[in-house]
């Protein structure tokens, strides 16, 4: 597929939605023993975290497949099912402290290793299913 250069570029991804059946378990996961920044919960629909520019929306999926209740903000029902994924950057030696920190908290690795560019990675699994790799911020230049 050829880009067309009169159509714009996106600079960057805003935000990334993961899908989970437990708020509360997210929470403690992505809050707690990550310790992102919560922007807001919404009852038992969403939960927002900011990643430097970024934001994660962690969802549950029943509730936005639900028509917009609020007709100045009317945001199209987006559900999906699931495990997904997500990628978040950390330097190598952030990545060992990570690590640690994950098996500190019982958190099990479910893999680690070094991309065929020397970039490192991580994997674990929040409490839904989805896989959270650590990364270094090159693996993709």
């Amino acid at each position: 597929m050829k880009v067309t250069p009169d159509i714009p570029a996106p600079s960057a991804i805003l935000e990334a939605a993961l899908y989970v059946d437990d708020l509360d378990a997210a929470e403690d996961f992505y809050g707690q023993i990550l310790g992102l920044e919560k922007i807001q919960r919404a009852n038992n629909r969403h939960v927002f975290y900011r990643i430097g520019g970024s934001v994660l929306l962690l969802f549950i999926a029943d509730e936005t497949e639900k028509p917009p209740s609020n007709p100045e903000l009317p945001v199209p029902p987006h559900g999906a099912r699931g495990s997904g994924h997500v990628c978040l950057v950390l330097t190598r030696d952030e990545i060992a402290v990570m690590r640690k920190h994950l098996l500190d908290w019982n958190i099990p690795i479910d893999a680690e290793f070094d991309w065929p560019n020397g970039a490192m990675s991580l994997y674990v699994r929040d409490p839904a299913g989805n896989s959270v790799e650590f990364s270094e911020g090159w693996l993709w230049d």
